[in-house]
């Protein structure tokens, strides 16, 4: 199981993985910090970048912050960083 630090980016006009700063992978996505659409959001896009279903990921820490950590079942480090290209 792989890890991933995230910021996220709420109520961005755009939407998707924007690059890695320090580290840690930021995001951006159009919905709000409330009610945990963000985060489902948050998951969607990920799910969508890295080619894996949205059951396979899961929010580890950071529910009601931008910094979050994200768990990816089923790929270590190096294939997440893989599939992130030059983002992570």
């Amino acid at each position: 199981m792989g890890t991933l630090q995230v910021r996220v980016k709420p109520r961005s006009s755009r939407r998707g993985v924007l690059g890695c700063r320090d580290g840690i992978l930021e995001v951006a996505v159009h919905s709000p910090p409330e009610g945990g659409k963000a985060n489902q959001e948050l998951i969607e896009v990920l799910s969508k970048e890295l080619g894996v279903p949205k059951s396979e990921l899961s929010l580890q820490s950071g529910e009601k912050s931008r910094n979050k950590v994200v768990s990816v079942t089923g790929l270590g480090d190096g294939e997440l960083q893989e599939k992130l290209g030059g983002a992570r």
